[in-house]
Protein backbone atom coordinates (compact mmCIF):
# COMPACT_ATOMS: atom_id res chain seq x y z
CA UNK A 1 0.00 0.00 0.00
CA UNK A 2 1.25 3.47 -0.85
CA UNK A 3 0.99 6.38 1.55
CA UNK A 4 -0.15 9.73 0.14
CA UNK A 5 0.18 13.03 1.98
CA UNK A 6 -2.89 15.15 1.28
CA UNK A 7 -2.16 18.29 -0.76
CA UNK A 8 -1.63 21.46 1.24
CA UNK A 9 -4.66 23.74 1.38
CA UNK A 10 -2.71 26.53 -0.30
CA UNK A 11 0.48 26.95 -2.29
CA UNK A 12 2.27 29.03 0.31
CA UNK A 13 5.23 29.70 -2.00
CA UNK A 14 2.90 31.30 -4.52
CA UNK A 15 1.68 33.68 -1.84
CA UNK A 16 5.23 34.29 -0.56
CA UNK A 17 7.81 33.89 -3.37
CA UNK A 18 10.57 34.43 -0.81
CA UNK A 19 10.00 30.80 0.21
CA UNK A 20 10.79 29.37 -3.24
CA UNK A 21 14.59 29.24 -2.81
CA UNK A 22 14.11 27.77 0.68
CA UNK A 23 12.07 24.76 -0.47
CA UNK A 24 13.57 21.33 0.24
CA UNK A 25 12.48 17.88 -0.81
CA UNK A 26 12.22 15.33 1.96
CA UNK A 27 11.47 11.63 1.80
CA UNK A 28 8.77 10.77 4.31
CA UNK A 29 9.31 7.14 5.34
CA UNK A 30 5.83 6.28 6.65
CA UNK A 31 6.88 3.25 8.76
CA UNK A 32 4.01 0.84 9.43
CA UNK A 33 3.98 -2.40 11.37
CA UNK A 34 5.06 -5.34 9.23
CA UNK A 35 7.55 -8.12 8.69
CA UNK A 36 10.57 -6.67 6.86
CA UNK A 37 13.52 -8.82 5.79
CA UNK A 38 17.22 -7.95 5.55
CA UNK A 39 16.62 -7.02 1.92
CA UNK A 40 13.97 -4.41 2.74
CA UNK A 41 14.16 -0.81 3.84
CA UNK A 42 12.73 -0.86 7.32
CA UNK A 43 12.44 0.57 10.81
CA UNK A 44 13.19 -1.91 13.60
CA UNK A 45 13.82 -4.71 11.11
CA UNK A 46 16.81 -7.01 10.62
CA UNK A 47 19.96 -5.61 9.03
CA UNK A 48 21.89 -6.84 6.03
CA UNK A 49 25.06 -7.29 8.08
CA UNK A 50 28.19 -9.17 6.97
CA UNK A 51 28.97 -12.25 9.07
CA UNK A 52 32.61 -11.21 9.35
CA UNK A 53 31.90 -7.66 10.50
CA UNK A 54 31.93 -7.05 14.28
CA UNK A 55 28.56 -6.03 15.66
CA UNK A 56 28.77 -2.53 17.19
CA UNK A 57 28.49 -2.13 20.95
CA UNK A 58 28.18 0.74 23.42
CA UNK A 59 30.76 1.18 26.19
CA UNK A 60 28.59 3.66 28.14
CA UNK A 61 28.41 5.36 30.55
CA UNK A 62 24.68 5.34 31.19
CA UNK A 63 23.34 7.85 33.73
CA UNK A 64 20.71 5.44 35.09
CA UNK A 65 23.48 3.20 36.42
CA UNK A 66 24.08 5.72 39.19
CA UNK A 67 20.43 6.63 39.79
CA UNK A 68 18.99 3.28 40.84
CA UNK A 69 16.84 2.72 37.74
CA UNK A 70 17.27 -0.92 36.75
CA UNK A 71 17.36 -1.99 33.11
CA UNK A 72 15.18 -4.69 31.59
CA UNK A 73 15.70 -7.12 28.72
CA UNK A 74 14.34 -7.05 25.19
CA UNK A 75 12.26 -10.08 26.12
CA UNK A 76 10.71 -8.05 28.97
CA UNK A 77 9.72 -5.24 26.61
CA UNK A 78 8.22 -7.59 24.05
CA UNK A 79 6.34 -9.55 26.70
CA UNK A 80 5.04 -6.31 28.22
CA UNK A 81 3.71 -5.11 24.87
CA UNK A 82 2.12 -8.49 24.25
CA UNK A 83 0.37 -8.35 27.61
CA UNK A 84 -0.83 -4.79 27.03
CA UNK A 85 -2.24 -5.74 23.65
CA UNK A 86 -3.91 -8.86 25.01
CA UNK A 87 -5.06 -7.77 28.46
CA UNK A 88 -6.00 -4.17 27.80
CA UNK A 89 -7.84 -4.78 24.56
CA UNK A 90 -11.06 -5.14 26.55
CA UNK A 91 -9.88 -3.23 29.65
CA UNK A 92 -10.02 -6.35 31.79
CA UNK A 93 -6.59 -7.87 32.42
CA UNK A 94 -6.58 -10.92 34.66
CA UNK A 95 -4.68 -11.05 37.96
CA UNK A 96 -2.21 -13.39 36.30
CA UNK A 97 -1.64 -10.92 33.47
CA UNK A 98 -1.12 -8.08 35.95
CA UNK A 99 1.48 -10.13 37.82
CA UNK A 100 3.22 -10.99 34.58
CA UNK A 101 3.22 -7.31 33.64
CA UNK A 102 4.77 -6.32 36.96
CA UNK A 103 7.50 -8.91 36.38
CA UNK A 104 8.49 -7.20 33.12
CA UNK A 105 9.13 -3.97 35.05
CA UNK A 106 11.18 -5.43 37.90
CA UNK A 107 14.44 -5.14 36.01
CA UNK A 108 17.77 -6.85 36.55
CA UNK A 109 21.20 -5.79 37.84
CA UNK A 110 23.28 -3.73 35.43
CA UNK A 111 25.42 -5.93 33.22
CA UNK A 112 28.21 -3.32 33.15
CA UNK A 113 29.63 -4.82 29.97
CA UNK A 114 29.58 -3.47 26.41
CA UNK A 115 25.95 -3.28 25.35
CA UNK A 116 25.12 -4.58 21.87
CA UNK A 117 23.40 -1.96 19.72
CA UNK A 118 19.84 -2.37 18.51
CA UNK A 119 18.81 -1.93 14.83
CA UNK A 120 16.73 1.20 14.32
CA UNK A 121 16.57 1.73 10.56
CA UNK A 122 17.85 0.31 7.30
CA UNK A 123 17.42 2.44 4.19
CA UNK A 124 18.26 1.40 0.64
CA UNK A 125 19.07 4.09 -1.93
CA UNK A 126 16.91 2.24 -4.48
CA UNK A 127 13.88 3.00 -2.29
CA UNK A 128 14.85 6.53 -1.31
CA UNK A 129 16.45 8.43 -4.22
CA UNK A 130 17.36 11.39 -1.99
CA UNK A 131 19.32 9.20 0.45
CA UNK A 132 22.85 10.62 0.84
CA UNK A 133 25.50 7.90 0.51
CA UNK A 134 29.26 7.90 -0.01
CA UNK A 135 30.59 6.63 -3.32
CA UNK A 136 30.15 2.88 -3.65
CA UNK A 137 27.49 2.65 -0.92
CA UNK A 138 23.81 2.03 -1.46
CA UNK A 139 22.39 1.63 2.03
CA UNK A 140 22.28 3.44 5.34
CA UNK A 141 21.96 1.56 8.62
CA UNK A 142 21.24 3.20 11.98
CA UNK A 143 21.70 1.40 15.29
CA UNK A 144 21.59 2.69 18.84
CA UNK A 145 22.11 1.73 22.45
CA UNK A 146 18.57 1.50 23.90
CA UNK A 147 19.55 3.41 27.05
CA UNK A 148 19.79 7.09 27.92
CA UNK A 149 23.12 8.86 27.53
CA UNK A 150 24.47 12.14 28.85
CA UNK A 151 24.16 14.98 28.06
CA UNK A 152 21.37 14.53 25.51
CA UNK A 153 19.30 12.03 27.52
CA UNK A 154 18.73 10.07 24.32
CA UNK A 155 19.98 6.75 22.97
CA UNK A 156 23.48 6.91 21.46
CA UNK A 157 23.17 6.31 17.71
CA UNK A 158 25.64 4.76 15.28
CA UNK A 159 25.37 5.46 11.53
CA UNK A 160 26.79 2.94 9.07
CA UNK A 161 26.89 3.29 5.27
CA UNK A 162 27.47 0.14 3.27
CA UNK A 163 27.15 -1.66 -0.07
CA UNK A 164 24.55 -4.40 -0.34
CA UNK A 165 26.40 -5.94 -3.29
CA UNK A 166 29.48 -6.59 -1.17
CA UNK A 167 27.69 -8.59 1.52
CA UNK A 168 28.13 -12.33 0.95
CA UNK A 169 27.70 -14.38 4.13
CA UNK A 170 25.06 -12.78 6.38
CA UNK A 171 25.05 -12.46 10.15
CA UNK A 172 21.84 -14.33 10.94
CA UNK A 173 21.93 -14.19 14.75
CA UNK A 174 23.17 -10.74 15.81
CA UNK A 175 23.80 -10.12 19.52
CA UNK A 176 21.07 -8.45 21.53
CA UNK A 177 21.51 -5.66 24.07
CA UNK A 178 21.58 -7.03 27.60
CA UNK A 179 20.38 -3.76 29.12
CA UNK A 180 17.38 -1.81 27.84
CA UNK A 181 15.79 1.34 29.25
CA UNK A 182 13.05 0.26 31.66
CA UNK A 183 10.15 1.84 29.78
CA UNK A 184 11.22 0.37 26.45
CA UNK A 185 11.03 3.75 24.76
CA UNK A 186 13.87 2.94 22.39
CA UNK A 187 12.71 -0.44 21.08
CA UNK A 188 11.08 0.02 17.67
CA UNK A 189 8.57 -2.49 16.41
CA UNK A 190 9.44 -4.06 13.02
CA UNK A 191 8.05 -1.80 10.30
CA UNK A 192 8.00 -1.76 6.53
CA UNK A 193 8.37 1.61 4.83
CA UNK A 194 6.27 3.47 2.27
CA UNK A 195 8.61 6.31 1.14
CA UNK A 196 7.05 9.43 -0.33
CA UNK A 197 8.81 12.57 -1.51
CA UNK A 198 7.19 15.87 -0.49
CA UNK A 199 8.19 19.52 -0.50
CA UNK A 200 8.62 21.45 2.73
CA UNK A 201 9.71 24.87 3.94
CA UNK A 202 11.57 26.12 7.03
CA UNK A 203 9.86 26.35 10.39
CA UNK A 204 8.92 29.93 11.34
CA UNK A 205 11.88 30.17 13.73
CA UNK A 206 14.25 29.64 10.79
CA UNK A 207 12.72 32.45 8.71
CA UNK A 208 13.54 36.13 8.83
CA UNK A 209 11.35 37.63 11.54
CA UNK A 210 9.54 39.97 9.14
CA UNK A 211 8.70 37.15 6.74
CA UNK A 212 7.50 34.90 9.56
CA UNK A 213 5.24 37.70 10.88
CA UNK A 214 3.77 38.38 7.43
CA UNK A 215 3.06 34.69 6.88
CA UNK A 216 1.36 34.40 10.27
CA UNK A 217 -0.75 37.52 9.56
CA UNK A 218 -1.71 36.11 6.16
CA UNK A 219 -2.72 32.73 7.61
CA UNK A 220 -4.88 34.41 10.23
CA UNK A 221 -6.69 36.44 7.57
CA UNK A 222 -6.92 33.56 5.09
CA UNK A 223 -8.19 30.78 7.30
CA UNK A 224 -10.23 32.41 10.07
CA UNK A 225 -13.72 30.97 9.94
CA UNK A 226 -12.83 28.20 7.49
CA UNK A 227 -12.51 25.42 10.05
CA UNK A 228 -15.45 24.64 12.35
CA UNK A 229 -13.11 22.99 14.85
CA UNK A 230 -11.42 26.30 15.60
CA UNK A 231 -12.69 28.81 18.11
CA UNK A 232 -10.13 31.59 17.87
CA UNK A 233 -8.72 33.44 14.90
CA UNK A 234 -5.24 33.59 16.40
CA UNK A 235 -5.06 29.80 16.25
CA UNK A 236 -4.46 30.18 12.54
CA UNK A 237 -1.33 32.23 13.13
CA UNK A 238 0.37 28.88 13.71
CA UNK A 239 -1.16 27.30 10.61
CA UNK A 240 2.02 27.68 8.56
CA UNK A 241 4.10 26.06 11.29
CA UNK A 242 1.94 22.96 11.67
CA UNK A 243 0.39 22.50 8.22
CA UNK A 244 2.51 24.22 5.58
CA UNK A 245 6.16 24.13 6.59
CA UNK A 246 7.94 21.08 8.05
CA UNK A 247 6.57 17.59 7.47
CA UNK A 248 6.28 15.61 10.73
CA UNK A 249 7.27 12.01 11.30
CA UNK A 250 10.16 9.84 10.13
CA UNK A 251 11.93 11.32 7.14
CA UNK A 252 15.23 11.67 5.29
CA UNK A 253 16.62 15.16 4.70
CA UNK A 254 14.39 18.20 4.66
CA UNK A 255 14.18 20.87 7.35
CA UNK A 256 14.55 20.42 11.08
CA UNK A 257 11.38 20.06 13.19
CA UNK A 258 12.43 22.68 15.75
CA UNK A 259 10.02 22.71 18.66
CA UNK A 260 11.05 23.42 22.26
CA UNK A 261 14.50 24.78 21.34
CA UNK A 262 15.59 27.62 19.08
CA UNK A 263 17.22 26.71 15.76
CA UNK A 264 21.00 26.56 15.77
CA UNK A 265 23.73 25.57 13.36
CA UNK A 266 24.88 22.04 14.11
CA UNK A 267 28.67 21.97 13.68
CA UNK A 268 30.78 18.98 12.73
CA UNK A 269 33.03 17.98 15.60
CA UNK A 270 35.80 17.09 13.13
CA UNK A 271 35.92 20.15 10.87
CA UNK A 272 33.42 22.72 12.25
CA UNK A 273 31.40 22.67 9.01
CA UNK A 274 27.67 23.25 9.16
CA UNK A 275 26.02 19.84 9.18
CA UNK A 276 23.00 18.74 7.15
CA UNK A 277 19.84 16.90 8.31
CA UNK A 278 20.11 13.18 7.58
CA UNK A 279 17.32 11.33 9.38
CA UNK A 280 14.48 12.42 11.63
CA UNK A 281 13.32 9.77 14.12
CA UNK A 282 9.90 10.66 15.47
CA UNK A 283 8.07 9.52 18.58
CA UNK A 284 5.08 8.53 16.45
CA UNK A 285 4.08 8.20 12.83
CA UNK A 286 0.76 10.08 13.00
CA UNK A 287 0.00 13.36 14.73
CA UNK A 288 -3.61 14.11 13.78
CA UNK A 289 -2.65 16.98 11.48
CA UNK A 290 -3.29 17.49 7.80
CA UNK A 291 0.03 15.76 7.11
CA UNK A 292 -1.37 12.34 8.04
CA UNK A 293 -1.72 10.16 4.93
CA UNK A 294 -5.27 9.69 3.72
CA UNK A 295 -4.90 5.91 4.13
CA UNK A 296 -4.13 6.18 7.85
CA UNK A 297 -6.67 8.55 9.36
CA UNK A 298 -7.97 5.83 11.69
CA UNK A 299 -4.71 3.94 12.21
CA UNK A 300 -2.60 3.54 15.35
CA UNK A 301 0.60 5.57 15.07
CA UNK A 302 2.53 3.83 17.86
CA UNK A 303 5.59 1.87 16.71
CA UNK A 304 7.33 1.74 20.09
CA UNK A 305 9.52 4.86 19.99
CA UNK A 306 9.32 7.69 22.51
CA UNK A 307 11.96 10.44 22.36
CA UNK A 308 11.79 12.66 25.44
CA UNK A 309 8.27 13.99 25.85
CA UNK A 310 7.14 12.85 22.40
CA UNK A 311 9.85 14.85 20.63
CA UNK A 312 12.03 14.03 17.64
CA UNK A 313 15.61 12.84 17.41
CA UNK A 314 17.37 14.23 14.37
CA UNK A 315 20.65 12.91 12.99
CA UNK A 316 22.96 15.27 11.12
CA UNK A 317 25.88 14.41 8.83
CA UNK A 318 28.84 16.41 7.57
CA UNK A 319 28.51 17.31 3.85
CA UNK A 320 32.31 17.45 3.50
CA UNK A 321 33.01 13.88 4.60
CA UNK A 322 30.89 10.83 5.35
CA UNK A 323 33.74 9.65 7.58
CA UNK A 324 33.15 12.49 10.05
CA UNK A 325 30.94 11.47 12.98
CA UNK A 326 27.23 12.21 12.80
CA UNK A 327 25.54 14.19 15.53
CA UNK A 328 22.13 13.85 17.15
CA UNK A 329 19.79 16.54 18.41
CA UNK A 330 16.47 16.35 20.26
CA UNK A 331 13.86 18.68 18.79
Amino acid sequence: MVRVTPPRRVDIAAAFPELVPLARQTARLHPRLGEPTVHDSSVGGPLLWPAGEPWPVCEGPHPEEDEGDLPVSLADIRRRRELHEKGWADDSPTDQERAALDATRAGHPWTRKPNALLPVAQLYARDIPSLPCPEGADMLQVLWCPLNHDPSWMPAARVVWGSSTQVDALLTDPPLPADVENYGNYVPEPCVLHPEVVMEYPAPLELEADLADRIEDWCEREFTGTDPRSWYADEFRAYYQYELSVAPGWKVGGWGPWSFRDPSVIRCTACESAMVPLLTIASGVLDGSGWDPVEDRDADGDIGIQIGRSYNMQLYYCPLSFEHPCREVMQ
